[in-house]
């Protein structure tokens, strides 16, 4: 049972999904709090103030893109989109407007509650600030001296191939789309230029995987980015 003590808010207005969601959250210590339209998930999180989002995109009136898009221009707040599979377009778009993750309908409950516990954990290590030393495994990356190394070894990256290192770990458990990667890496007039990307990636697996054929840290999102995973298991 999680002792984080948690706020998590669920907007959803599939009855079922909130009274599973809030029995399996509160099981787990989280309190939680629920509401099914848009307008009143604003209200709930200035009122209450917790510490995670679960957003369901397709709300009654204002959408869960626009409580998305109204929330990230105010706060950091986590924010977990559930979403059926196939409105790929709209999870893309969430994550653009600042989502951190997204659960597929139908979900295991294990699985809600794993991207729950990243996403809090992200969310603290952000509010702390970014550790000057990042290890897991065999990688280890020194970010004052811009160092990185696998298995005590160093490895050279280009300076490019160590800001996309960078941008993937300092976001470590929050998948990043394309776009995202080619704005921060790249800059804002790269939006479009996915074919960069997926080489740099490849070249980075290379490097710092211990099986780049099947990828620990580097992990594809099929048809939306990436996500860096630090976990043996997420």
């Amino acid at each position: 049972m999680s002792k984080s003590g948690a706020r998590i808010l669920v907007v959803d207005d599939e009855i079922e999904i909130v009274r599973a969601l809030q029995r399996s959250l509160t099981a787990h210590g989280y309190e939680v709090f629920t509401t099914g339209s848009g307008e009143e998930a604003l209200d709930e999180i200035m009122r209450h103030r917790p510490d995670l989002v679960l957003l369901d995109l397709g709300l009654p009136g204002i959408s869960g893109l626009e409580v998305c898009k109204r929330v990230r221009e105010q706060s950091n707040l986590p924010i977990i989109i559930l979403s059926v599979k196939d409105t790929e377009r709209d999870k893309v778009l969430a994550l653009d407007l600042g989502a951190d993750d997204y659960v597929s309908k139908p979900f295991g409950i294990n699985e809600v509650l794993a991207r729950v516990r990243v996403a809090l954990r992200h969310s603290a290590q952000v509010q702390a600030g970014t550790e000057p030393v990042f290890e897991s495994g065999p990688l280890r990356i020194d970010f004052a001296l811009r160092a990185v190394q696998v298995n005590g070894k160093d490895v050279k990256l280009t300076p490019t191939e160590y800001d996309l290192l960078k941008a993937l770990v300092n976001n470590r458990g929050k998948i990043m789309t394309r776009q995202m990667l080619l704005s921060q890496v790249w800059g804002a007039g790269y939006g479009s230029e996915a074919h960069y990307l997926h080489v740099y990636i490849g070249q980075l697996r290379r490097k710092i995987e211990p099986d780049p054929a099947h990828p620990r840290f580097i992990l594809t999102i099929s048809g939306v980015g990436y996500r860096f995973s630090s976990e043996e298991r997420e």
